[in-house]
């Protein structure tokens, strides 16, 4: 089936990294925003654009209701849902096939099974996969929790049933914290997820988290892209991603791809997906979850085998075959992702909010940027703070670092805080540089954290502060909301004047 219209059930810079794929493909797109992200970027970039509801997740990107009635007034033929929010949520799906809406992912029994995180570690402990010892249902109440806990042996790791992402995760260190971290568990995982269902497995303290890229059509036809190396993580979310992982040798890749095939055929699973695993020192790994969509990390295995994912989910979901087969996968080179968020790493990484004054994007050869946002766009405080991604592609690993760091030093953010700085010291860190990456990274190395500001820098961040004031002062004279004011290169200059030969 040729599809020529997609509505896109998502935001920020997977958004736009859809409607882009979508754009090459020559199928139209349509954008779903809630009243904050009205002039967001992937809003302006969609052919067309519907409002779902007010800021709040579970009003407007969480809105099922509202959502599939903008697939009916557009007429769009498929719904690509991202990462996050619905895209793991099999109701959605059950919804979508009902509607003879295509969904760009699993089928709703798939997603059923893989992704609620206890039902597939049921299934994969069945066919032989070694899972992390841990519940094999979710939790009802407190004292289950308690007994479960007692049985597993803490620490004990809490995780959301229905996502990923770190969304609901805690690290419980004994029976004291359990009730306040099952609470505030649940509590996360209802506003990430719609879905409030948590449950316990055992914390490893500083494994490898090594993720295999799957590729499944309907035809019963897999094939994995290789893995990624997914380590370096801030409460249970990735931050910097690289592909390949040092840690693997060419054994033991064929068997945690053969095992990661295993896992997509025993769930009988189609599109794009990812088999993670945890892995000790000695190589012994574990498997820990099935994500059942598109990663954010997805780009370096773009960059390092010349695939294109989103493409490649387009072309299953609609009934297309895999053109290539397991021996025509090939990777070249090596491939670093940092995730750019909207947070202040010297103060806790709380989320900063507003308005950006300006943004210079990185370049140069072998990298390429992934963004949601624009100079002069508002980054709203009711979502995931991802504002982008940068990706380095080298010949080898030195040469992404490497490129890697000098996009980071080239990137400017100015208006709010940012996770760039703090990015830049992680991949000049001699462990990062020796390849020495685990979970336990950023605790071990980088925490707490301190940015020295160089006098370049400082004097950007002082003209930004002044471009702002003088937008502010011109917005009060003018008698205006300072939300409303327009600020313009042609208000700002002084006393120029266009000249002539």
């Amino acid at each position: 089936m040729k599809l020529k219209k997609v509505l896109v059930a998502n935001r920020g810079e997977i958004a736009v990294r859809v409607i882009r794929a979508c754009r090459e493909l020559g199928i139209s797109t349509v954008a779903i925003y809630s009243e904050v992200d009205r002039e967001s970027l992937h809003v302006q970039m969609a052919d067309e654009a519907l409002c779902v509801g007010p800021p709040a997740p579970l009003e407007s990107y969480l809105n099922m209701d509202a959502i599939l009635a903008v697939a009916r007034k557009s007429k769009a033929q498929a719904i690509h849902p991202g990462y996050g929010f619905l895209a793991e949520n099999a109701d959605f799906a059950r919804r979508c096939e009902k509607e003879n809406v295509i969904f760009i992912g699993p089928d709703s029994r798939a997603l059923a099974l893989v992704g609620d995180k206890v039902a597939s570690r049921v299934t994969m402990s069945r066919a032989g996969i070694p899972i992390i010892p841990g519940m094999k249902e979710k939790g009802s109440d407190i004292g289950h929790f308690l007994a479960e806990a007692e049985q597993i042996g803490y620490p004990v790791l809490l995780k959301a049933s229905a996502g990923g992402g770190g969304k609901g995760m805690r690290v419980i260190a004994c029976p004291e914290e359990l009730a306040q971290a099952v609470e505030a568990g649940k509590r996360e995982a209802k506003g990430a997820f719609g879905d409030e269902s948590v449950y316990l497995e055992k914390y490893l303290p500083a494994p490898r988290h090594i993720e295999f890229q799957m590729l499944a059509d309907k035809e019963g036809n897999v094939v994995h892209l290789f893995e990624r190396e997914c380590s370096i993580q801030r409460r249970h979310q990735k931050i910097v991603e690289e592909a390949p992982s040092v840690a693997l040798d060419d054994a033991l890749r064929a068997e945690m791809g053969e095992a990661a095939i295993a896992v997509i055929k025993t769930a009988r699973y189609t599109n794009a997906g990812t088999v993670e695993f945890l892995m000790d020192d000695e190589g012994h790994f574990y498997f820990l979850e099935v994500n059942a969509r598109l990663q954010v990390e997805h780009p370096v295995t773009e960059l390092t085998t010349g695939v294109d994912l989103v493409k490649q989910q387009i072309f299953i979901a609609s009934g297309r075959k895999l053109n290539f087969q397991q021996r025509d996968v090939n990777r070249f080179g090596h491939a670093i992702e940092c995730r750019i968020y909207a947070e202040d790493p010297t103060n806790g990484f709380m989320p900063s909010s507003g308005r950006v004054l300006f943004l210079r994007e990185p370049g140069g050869p072998g990298v390429r940027h992934d963004c949601g946002i624009y100079s002069g766009c508002q980054v709203p405080v009711h979502y995931d703070p991802i504002l982008s991604k940068v990706i380095a592609w080298g010949i080898d690993r030195e040469e992404a670092r490497r490129r890697m760091l000098s996009a980071l030093q080239e990137m400017v953010i100015l208006g709010i805080q940012t996770s760039v700085g703090f990015l830049q010291d992680i991949v000049s860190q001699p462990e990062f540089v020796a390849g020495n990456t685990r979970t336990d990274f950023l605790e071990k190395y980088m925490l707490p954290w301190k940015q020295e500001l160089d006098q370049d820098l400082l004097e950007a961040i002082l003209l930004g502060a002044a471009v702002d004031a003088q937008g502010k002062s011109r917005a009060q004279k003018e008698g205006l909301p300072v939300r409303e004011r327009k600020i313009s290169p042609w208000q700002m200059g002084g006393g120029w004047r266009i000249g002539g030969l």
